[in-house]
């Protein structure tokens, strides 16, 4: 039996328990997965008593995602290059931290390598992105609030070219060819679009819809919902957790299926 956790603040919505379980029994690999509510302040001491107690691994989510890079004893290189982890695995030789949200963004953001990319948030879930399109050529511009965080996000992809707006200039980027939405619940919902040739990628799957992915599906344009992006990084997780290989696209389309009849109640 593999004993593993997820681990934030807010967790009571957290399908990540659903998808893992649904995994491991498919794959027949016994596992006790469970929903921890843990804050920044409550981290380390969670983090000690699952590495003492014979845990596999944590997956992580906010407000996790950087302090835990401080605890692990190696931090996966790519991951150092956005300076945030989602996940750690535990092994005889030490703890590894490592992004599957960054291994996610690069799964799903294939079909817009080299073209035009819009962010709109500074924080890791942007870094996130921003690394995962590091090599592909593509323009991107961030919209953001804040001037503190252009650093760490040039140094989530260092060859890219990062064009930084202020946050009241979204009716400038509609001719990008996606605009991908890393802020909190809520943030974006005082944006309003008129006409866009641009995607739209929201990384929040709960409430679902928000009301910007609202106004693009309803101008009819391609929306890329939160759900995917979980459900994506977790097939990464599920694969290092279980040790055993299978089938991203059969999993997939069973945990997507299985997030969306949750979502529904």
């Amino acid at each position: 039996m593999i004993k593993l956790a997820v681990a934030g603040s807010p967790i009571s919505h957290s399908l990540s328990p659903l998808l893992h379980s649904t995994a491991y029994e498919i794959l027949n690999v016994p596992a006790d997965f469970t929903s921890n509510e843990v804050t920044d302040l409550e981290f380390g001491d969670f983090y000690f008593q699952a590495k003492n107690s014979g845990y596999r691994g944590l997956a992580l989510t906010m407000p996790l995602k950087e302090i835990a890079i401080g605890f692990v004893d190696r931090v996966d290189p790519v991951a150092k290059q956005i300076s945030s982890i989602n996940t750690i695995i535990f092994e005889s030789t030490g703890s590894i931290g490592l992004s599957t949200d960054l291994m996610a963004f690069k799964s799903l953001l294939k079909p817009y390598f080299g073209k035009k990319i819009a962010v709109l948030g500074a924080g890791g879930t942007a870094r996130a992105a921003i690394g995962a399109l590091k090599g592909t050529g593509t323009e991107v511009s961030v919209l953001t609030r804040s001037v503190t965080r252009h650093d760490q996000l040039h140094a989530a992809a260092v060859d890219l070219k990062i064009d930084f707006l202020d946050w009241h200039r979204f009716e400038e980027i509609q001719d990008r060819d996606l605009i991908i939405s890393t802020t909190p619940a809520g943030a974006t919902d005082g944006l309003s679009v008129i006409s866009s040739k641009a995607d739209f990628f929201e990384v929040i799957y709960h409430p679902w819809p928000t009301e910007l992915a609202k106004r693009y599906q309803n101008l009819g344009r391609t929306v890329i919902g939160g759900l995917s992006l979980l459900v994506e990084q977790a097939l990464f997780q599920i694969k290092y957790f279980a040790q055993v290989e299978f089938d991203f696209n059969d999993m997939r389309k069973i945990l997507l299926k299985v997030g969306h009849e949750a979502i529904k109640k």
